[in-house]
């Protein structure tokens, strides 16, 4: 049986444009970079992320910008 960790609840694409501050296309382009963190497929044709993935992006970003 597959367990996943315990990140924190779920994102959905609208929450995570308003959180990173990025466009659909900016995040997408930068998942295939490999610089964004990927989602995590709840279906088909759904995706959500981590919220812990973003708010590590995001403190990353703040920590490159201190130094």
């Amino acid at each position: 049986m597959l367990q996943l960790q315990s990140t924190g609840p779920l994102w959905r694409l609208p929450r995570v444009i308003t959180e990173s501050g990025l466009s659909k296309s900016e995040i997408y382009r930068r998942i295939k970079l490999g610089t964004f963190p990927r989602p995590v497929e709840l279906g088909i044709r759904a995706r959500a992320w981590p919220s812990k993935s973003i708010e590590d992006w995001i403190g990353s970003l703040r920590h490159g910008a201190l130094n």
